[in-house]
């Protein structure tokens, strides 16, 4: 294994047993006005970069983890990162706060910029996908009696933020039904467009679906909705990372994503995308001291959302490390990683229909790195353990296999879904798929 001479981590030590150990990673120093890097740590030093290689991923030695999309798994050398970050912030908080962090944010945004191939200036942090949405849907200038459109795919914190609003503000909510199985993307451009009514105000639209999966045609439903007078706020929450994106090319009025899902930063990282037009009355679900300020060096938006409060921004300010440190894995970078990882899915769930009779529910270019599959039912009640069915219990306390099973739409079908990460094989899913034979079996 080699070491870029200009990392500035150690590479770890692997002893017999397989654990690792590593060495700390220095932060550099900050001179007044001095140009801002993250430190990001030499993936080379951690081992394999392929095929469960633990030393650079840390998923627990034994696991099959097929469940990457919920909240994804943060690579050692980032974790690595954001430990320097931290002992620099609690070095000196009040130059951290003060001085650096609007700096080091600026780096992030920058970098996030040429990943997502949007411009940098559109982009404030958020906390997660979660917090982002409820944001955009806030700033939406949803008003009484307008309707807001979602469809049938949508994650429940976003219906969750809407739901307590109408009941207060009195706009509707409409839903979109979109099939599943679906024969291809038209039929979910078909179903948006046809939910549309005269007081549609806002639709709220996922790039990639969260419980099923699709990657649906966010730039034509987008484009489709503009021309009908709707605004669209996009729910990226699966996207970055997961499919290759330009941003710029999609006519939104909000993007809204999550980091720490495929991109591998640590927890609690996500990201608003405003357009300039929108950003003059885009505020926070909350103002910060430093709000109103006045300030002429600095827009608004950037002060706003860069800093919310004291807080640990360390997360977001290693996403330049978790870029690089996954890019660096593959000799095509992040095409590549991409590239690998849909193809890898597509493999899996043919396999795993397969073995268990079943037809994919889903083409195959509307998979990303992820896809869902129907389960049969069982044919007695299971009792609900840890998880929300069974089956997900049994799968870790038996086969050590960690993906999730759970219930979606108004059919209450019973949906497993995969992830296919770089650490994972085709031996990862013919063992799901000899233990879903098992447990379906034990259901009776």
């Amino acid at each position: 294994m080699s070491t870029a001479s200009t990392s500035r981590a150690t590479a770890p030590s692997v002893r017999p047993s397989g654990h690792v150990q590593t060495k700390p990673v220095s932060a550099p120093s900050l001179a007044p006005g001095a140009p801002v890097e993250v430190p990001a740590p030499e993936p080379a030093a951690y081992g394999p970069t392929a095929m469960h290689p633990i030393p650079f991923w840390p998923v627990e030695p034994g696991l099959t983890m097929l469940n990457h999309g919920s909240y994804g798994v943060t690579p050692r050398p980032v974790i690595e990162a954001q430990w320097a970050m931290r002992r620099r912030m609690e070095s000196d908080p009040a130059r951290f706060f003060i001085v650096e962090l609007e700096r080091l944010m600026d780096v992030t945004r920058r970098r996030l910029g040429e990943f997502m191939r949007v411009d940098p200036d559109w982009l404030a942090p958020a906390g997660n996908a979660s917090i982002a949405l409820a944001t955009a849907i806030r700033n939406s200038g949803i008003r009484p009696g307008d309707d807001v459109l979602v469809t049938s795919h949508e994650y429940a914190s976003g219906l969750n933020e809407l739901k307590r609003m109408s009941s207060r503000e009195g706009f509707n909510v409409v839903k979109a039904d979109i099939p599943f199985p679906i024969r291809d993307a038209q039929q979910a451009v078909d179903a948006v467009l046809g939910a549309v009514t005269p007081r549609t105000r806002v639709a709220i639209v996922s790039h990639i679906t969260s419980a099923t999966a699709l990657v649906l045609p966010i730039e034509q439903i987008a484009r489709e909705l503009r021309a009908r007078g709707v605004e669209v706020i996009a729910d990226g929450a699966h996207t970055p990372g997961q499919i290759p994106l330009n941003l710029g090319d999609i006519p939104f009025s909000f993007y809204t994503a999550s980091l720490h899902k495929w991109l591998g930063t640590p927890k609690g990282t996500g990201l608003m995308v405003v357009p300039p037009d929108r950003q003059g009355t885009f505020r926070p679900l909350w103002l910060s001291s430093r709000a109103e300020n006045g300030r002429t060096d600095r827009r608004r938006f950037f002060c706003d959302f860069d800093y919310q409060g004291t807080g640990d921004f360390t997360g977001l300010l290693s996403v330049p490390a978790a870029i690089d440190a996954i890019g660096a894995t593959r000799p095509g970078g992040w095409a590549e990683v991409m590239r690998a990882n849909h193809d890898l899915v597509v493999r899996a769930r043919r396999l795993v229909c397969e073995v268990l009779g079943l037809e994919p529910p889903a083409p195959d270019e509307m998979a990303g790195s992820m896809a869902s599959i129907i389960l049969p039912e069982p044919r007695r009640p299971q009792p609900k353990r840890l998880y929300e069915d069974a089956l997900q219990d049994n799968l870790r306390d038996y086969h050590n296999i960690q993906v999730p099973v759970w219930r979606w739409g108004p059919r209450n079908l019973r949906l497993l879904r995969i992830s296919a990460a770089p650490y994972n094989t085709m031996d990862d899913y013919r063992k799901l798929a000899e233990a879903l034979k098992i447990e379906l079996g034990r259901e009776g």
